[in-house]
């Protein structure tokens, strides 16, 4: 879900022209599932810029205070939402907590780092959504420490059927600064791509676990 078009066609601007967002239909990458992409997104590029940093800051706290109303605990998935997190939190004067993937093997073998407390409104803090695995996996985390996870807010999204549903079947949601669709359009607006890549790009989101097998 796109909370604001203005803001998503900024962010996508934004990434082209840092180079964060790589589209190269002829010459494919592949994820670690095995999947072809045409499209490679690095948005911890963005953290050396600070007018985009600062906008990402403005653009995610906005949506914080007015789409999840009442949070009182900001959370990071780690590592790539961490950064943006902190930030976030800072922007807002909010207490910052993060996510491991696993809990620690050693000390006290946390799996969530920082002070909290049961029952607190959480919002989580993501880079990228591409099936919502990561978000997933610590909305639950979160959720089995009695924290009331209110969403997940990231800086882009690729759209995929399969995110939505996987948010839809544990009751939480997602907002992006920016999705795929919006990145596309502005690509081809500025020369980015042309528009013979065009349609190809717009395929492959249909079915991005066959594309070019």
């Amino acid at each position: 879900m796109i909370y604001d078009v203005d803001i998503a066609k900024q962010i996508a601007k934004s990434l082209l022209q840092i180079n964060a967002i790589i589209l190269q239909p002829e010459k494919p990458f592949v994820w670690a599932s095995k999947w072809n992409s045409p499209i490679y997104c690095d948005n911890r590029k963005t953290l050396s810029y600070p007018e985009i940093r600062n906008y990402i800051r403005q653009s995610l706290s906005y949506i914080i205070k007015n789409h999840y109303k009442g949070a009182n605990l900001i959370a990071g998935v780690a590592t790539a939402g961490i950064p943006h997190g902190v930030l976030v939190a800072e922007e807002l004067g909010l207490p910052f907590i993060y996510v491991r993937s696993k809990q620690k093997k050693h000390g006290k073998q946390n799996q969530i780092e920082g002070e909290y407390k049961e029952g607190q409104s959480v919002v989580l803090i993501e880079d990228l959504i591409s099936t919502g695995k990561s978000s997933i996996e610590a909305i639950n985390t979160l959720r089995d420490s009695k924290l009331n996870v209110k969403g997940v807010a990231s800086i882009f999204s690729y759209g995929f059927t399969d995110s939505l549903n996987n948010f839809k079947n544990i009751s939480s949601e997602y907002i992006s600064l920016c999705s795929y669709d919006y990145l596309l359009e502005e690509a081809l607006k500025s020369q980015y791509i042309s528009k013979d890549d065009f349609p190809i790009l717009k395929e492959w989101i249909k079915n991005p676990s066959t594309w070019k097998k």
